[in-house]
């Protein structure tokens, strides 16, 4: 079992820079891609499925190549129909290989999470390997401490902090995300930067947080992407990333590679499905299995591959014998006018 890759986007997962994130971990993916994007952040606006069949229809263009199937999740708001505890609608979690979360509110998003089934069936397929994309509200709402933006800026209410979802705490790193670092819409005359706060709130917001926390300022338009197999971080985009260690600060720009150690010593040696209750965990685990049972091996895709060619040269007995053998591996060829394809015997 290999834990996924995790991205974290300042803002614009919409855009050039973010459309170059996902195709980047589309491809690293083994057909087929099955993307779900959940409607959660933005669950109290009354458009939410609007939002989140933005960034759907989006994905669809953008990863056209990958022929990725597109899943909203309207897992809005607890205690109702559209709950992240209602397994109907959380259904396609259960085979996504790409999970994202967007814009929205951060204390909304923490609050209806945390407990949640979405949120251990999430957190058990990331460690079943699918890749988690967050961005803008979501970045914020998983890390250990949510800046309450709209609470701060929007309302005015005095500068405080709130836990958030916590999502390294079972991998042991005390890690916190503050999106739109470098914001400007400001102007000279207001300071929007840290997220629209301003640094001078946010100053006063960091010293809320306990000396061991790590942040991470991400610029919009750029992002990093965590990869556990390797210990690194990427950054992508157009700008840079800041790690933020009590008073130091160390910036990476776009193109920088560093180890993943500088956010903490992860630890992969506890039991994989720590922090996950076990009834979910089982059902998570089993439906992969059964989703694993219903892929093709490579030795039979490959054998496709070559019956392809066989055709293409019009070699039949060869494209006959080479069918004989992917049926011994357990699967039907079947051809279409879409071309040939496996089915499960």
């Amino acid at each position: 079992m290999t834990f996924g890759r995790i991205a974290f986007l300042g803002s614009g997962e919409t855009s050039l820079a973010g459309g170059r994130i996902f195709e980047s971990l589309a491809r690293l993916i083994p057909e087929p891609l099955h993307v779900s994007v959940l409607e959660t952040p933005a669950g109290f606006e009354l458009n939410a499925s609007i939002v989140a069949a933005r960034v759907g229809d989006f994905l669809k263009t953008r990863l056209q190549n990958y022929k990725p199937t597109i899943d909203l999740i309207p897992a809005r708001k607890q205690g109702t129909e559209f709950s992240p505890n209602n397994i109907e609608i959380l259904k396609p979690l259960l085979r996504a290989n790409i999970i994202f979360m967007g814009p929205g509110s951060p204390t909304y998003l923490a609050r209806q999470l945390h407990g949640s089934l979405a949120w251990d069936i999430i957190r058990a397929r990331h460690r079943l390997g699918a890749t988690l994309i967050f961005s803008s509200a979501a970045t914020i709402s998983v890390g250990a401490w949510v800046l309450p933006v709209y609470e701060i800026y929007k309302v005015g209410e005095d500068v405080h902090a709130k836990e958030g979802l916590n999502f390294f705490s079972d991998l042991g790193m005390d890690l916190s995300f503050v999106p739109h670092w470098n914001n400007a819409e400001g102007g000279t005359d207001l300071d929007t930067s840290r997220c629209f706060v301003g640094i001078e709130r946010f100053d006063q917001w960091l010293k809320l947080l306990p000396p061991e926390n790590i942040l991470v300022g991400l610029d919009e338009h750029s992002g990093i992407i965590m990869d556990f197999e390797n210990g690194t971080c990427d950054v992508h985009g157009v700008s840079s990333v800041s790690i933020v260690k009590n008073t130091s600060m160390e910036m990476y720009p776009a193109g920088a590679k560093f180890s993943l150690n500088k956010l903490g010593n992860f630890n992969l040696s506890d039991p994989i499905e720590k922090g996950i209750r076990p009834e979910v965990w089982e059902m998570v685990l089993n439906a992969s299995k059964a989703i694993d049972e219903e892929t093709p091996p490579d030795k039979a895709l490959k054998l496709l591959e070559q019956r392809k060619d066989a055709r293409a040269r019009k070699d039949f007995a060869e494209s006959d014998r080479l069918r004989g053998q992917i049926a011994k591996l357990g699967w039907i060829v079947q051809d279409g006018k879409d071309g040939q394809k496996l089915v499960k015997i």
